[in-house]
């Protein structure tokens, strides 16, 4: 009893009257293979329609299934509430401040719920919108009508249900995935002007699902890039992340430059990408990492950034070094100055910062091949990340391969073999300062 009054007491609107009806597909349709689809995520679904909820899979995991890939993460949408999620399944928490959703654990694997949500034009809710049409706050619940409408592509409204085996469908979004063909759902002006990150998703996904932008989709982007000044910039790095770890890195920076959108993530990636030396470079990095994340190979999102910035770096070095400034020193200013003016754009986190300034500041390092330095380089913990970058150099053209093929030899010899590989010390002898005599007399009593 208690069960029921609070359903109809929390429980979000129902669909207004003349809302459009959902297209519903068989499996036979949409063939989806129920084996890719995670244990945890059926038994959550099942857990809330078992509870008297409805309950989807959701989102980028139904339109990988369709595809025919497994998915890596799958979410729930239901019409409870996180209150209501919470009481069905007891490993679980409620998480966020802006919108609340539930974590539901499963041993290690995690499935995100999320109550439908409602339209941030409702009088209902807590909502806000800036003037410029952002969206600043959606903390609204509504129908899963409104749930769909409320998503940025059509191919990303689809919702699952595993008992049923049936894909519902608001916009049309099987037939898009069946003609590979990315739209935005509604106006795409006013959907850019809500959230203008939506329009370096819609880039990173026609990357990644080799699907072509809808003409109307796409238009208005190169208009309207200048809106993601706008956006809180750790949103933007963790949006860039996501294009370039998409395992289609390379795709993705030529549609970011394309569409004219890295004047506001990547200022520096056109000036890199129009250097002959730096365009090598930076293709031979984003080939890397897309062959290292489609072989499920960890990637340093610090090394990733160090490669993208790299060539910024290398101009400024060379010029302080043209001053008369000694390399070392020309370096850290160098870094100091591309990393300032890369700030106010990408706030990339201190740990990859921190990470991407040592990759660039063991680089001198690599050409010491004298005394006790090769030894104390192989020491240090960033010594893989400091030569696989100088490999990347040395592949390009900057540097002899010669350098790097010594550095992987040196590492894997014995010790007498690398004695045997020390060049002569040319670098000048430091000058040993003077310590000065401390007297051990006494003072002179004053005189009367």
């Amino acid at each position: 009893m208690i069960k029921s009054l609070l359903q109809r007491i929390l429980k979000p609107a129902k669909p207004k009257a003349g809302t459009p009806l959902p297209q519903k597909y068989s499996r036979r349709t949409h063939r989806i293979d129920p084996h890719k689809i995670s244990q945890a995520a059926l038994k959550t679904t099942e857990g809330l329609q078992r509870a008297g909820f409805r309950a989807f899979i959701v989102g980028g995991a139904v339109r990988d299934l369709m595809l025919g890939k497994t998915p890596k993460d799958f979410d729930v949408a239901t019409d409870a509430t996180p209150e209501q999620v919470r009481q069905v399944f007891r490993r679980s928490r409620i998480i966020g401040r802006r919108f609340r959703i539930v974590h539901v654990l499963f041993g290690a694997e995690t499935i995100e719920v999320t109550t439908f949500r409602g339209s941030h034009l409702s009088e209902d809710g807590d909502a806000q919108v800036a003037e410029s049409g952002r969206i600043l706050r959606d903390n609204v619940f509504g129908s899963q009508e409104e749930d769909a409408a409320r998503r940025d592509f059509t191919i990303n409204a689809l919702y699952y249900d595993p008992v049923s085996e049936e894909v519902w469908d608001y916009h049309q979004g099987v037939p898009d995935l069946q003609k590979r063909v990315l739209r935005i759902i509604g106006d795409p002006e006013t959907r850019y002007r809500e959230d203008p990150v939506r329009m370096l998703r819609a880039v990173r996904l026609s990357a990644k699902l080799g699907m072509k932008l809808d003409r109307a989709t796409e238009a208005p982007i190169p208009r309207l890039a200048g809106l993601l000044q706008e956006v809180p910039a750790p949103r933007i790095f963790d949006e860039m992340l996501k294009l370039f770890l998409s395992g289609h890195a390379m795709e993705s920076a030529l549609a970011l430059r394309k569409h004219g959108l890295h004047h506001g993530v990547l200022p520096l990636l056109d000036v890199v990408l129009e250097q002959p030396l730096g365009e090598r470079f930076v293709n031979l990095a984003l080939q890397n990492t897309d062959r290292r994340v489609l072989q499920d190979k960890p990637v340093s999102p610090a090394f990733l950034f160090a490669c993208l910035l790299w060539h910024e770096v290398l101009a400024a070095w060379q010029k302080y070094q043209a001053s008369g400034m000694r390399p070392v020193s020309a370096l850290h200013l160098a870094i100091r100055e591309v990393s300032e003016t890369q700030a106010d754009k990408l706030a990339i986190p201190r740990r990859y910062a921190v990470a991407m300034k040592e990759i660039w500041g063991l680089q001198p390092r690599f050409e010491q091949r004298a005394g006790q330095r090769p030894f104390r380089l192989l020491e240090h913990e960033r010594y893989r990340a400091g030569y696989d970058f100088l490999l990347l150099r040395c592949e390009s053209g900057e540097l002899p391969m010669e350098l790097a093929a010594w550095w992987d030899a040196f590492a894997h010899a014995d010790t007498e073999t690398r004695k045997r590989m020390l060049q002569p010390d040319s670098a000048p002898k430091k000058r040993r300062r003077r310590r000065k005599k401390t007297s051990t007399a006494q003072p002179l009593a004053p005189q009367a």
